[in-house]
């Protein structure tokens, strides 16, 4: 199994075979969570039109350059999915759009062979899928922030994931130190922008909280992430 690093819009275009698309704070640390709290489906969609045009059908969650959308319900928020909890969301669709994972996502689509979503709730489990299908090719891709710029956590992420991949060591509090010290959790520990809460930075820190990998299906004209085990 060969394992290429990539990272940015660039990097998302660049994929192939088994692309992991990473994007911790904060796309890919809400869906686990969404599906923790029993949502039912989870489609990708960039396009905000698209996604205002489905009132009714889904709970809208997003953001346009970490500025929630106005008509969304609930902006890419892991602390404000958990605040509203099971009851708000237990059966219930929801349609995602953010700036770097979700669009890095469907750049990846359009040239892997598969496309898997993660963060550090989820790493161990998507390099577990991984290693039971034993692609030759692996793409971790770090999407950074609005894909234009890398991000620590995102390459720590894929630091984490290829350790697992490749038995290598990965130390989990140096990563945390140095990511805490950037700018892209500093502007969350701020607490000066209540669309950026601080008990973010914390959940989406946490490593491995979440069974699943989850992974993008194109399904009817739509791009799903759906939770897989094998």
């Amino acid at each position: 199994m060969h394992i290429q690093r990539l990272s940015l819009e660039v990097g998302s275009l660049a994929a192939r075979g088994t692309a992991v698309v990473i994007d911790v704070f904060r796309a890919f640390t809400c869906e686990p969570l969404l599906y923790y709290c029993g949502v039912e489906d989870i489609i990708l969609e960039p396009d905000i039109g698209r996604c205002l045009s489905m009132k009714g059908e889904y709970i809208r969650i997003g953001e346009h350059n970490e500025i929630p959308i106005e008509g969304f319900d609930l902006t890419n928020s892991p602390y404000h999915i958990l605040k509203h909890g099971r009851a708000f969301f237990e059966g219930k669709r929801v349609i995602h759009r953010t700036t770097s994972g979700v669009t890095g996502a469907l750049n990846a689509l359009e040239h892997a062979d598969e496309v898997l979503l993660a963060s550090f709730i989820n790493a161990a489990a998507t390099a577990e899928y991984i290693l039971n299908h034993r692609p030759e090719l692996v793409s971790i891709v770090a999407m950074g922030t609005r894909s234009v710029e890398k991000a620590p956590e995102d390459e720590y992420c894929g630091d984490y994931i290829e350790s697992l991949l490749a038995d290598r060591s990965y130390d989990h509090i140096a990563a945390v130190r140095d990511i805490i010290a950037h700018e892209t959790a500093q502007k969350f520990l701020r607490g000066d922008k209540p669309y950026l809460p601080p008990e973010d930075t914390v959940l989406c820190l946490l490593l491995d909280m979440t069974g699943f990998a989850l992974k993008v299906r194109k399904e009817s004209g739509f791009v799903h992430s759906v939770m897989t085990t094998r």
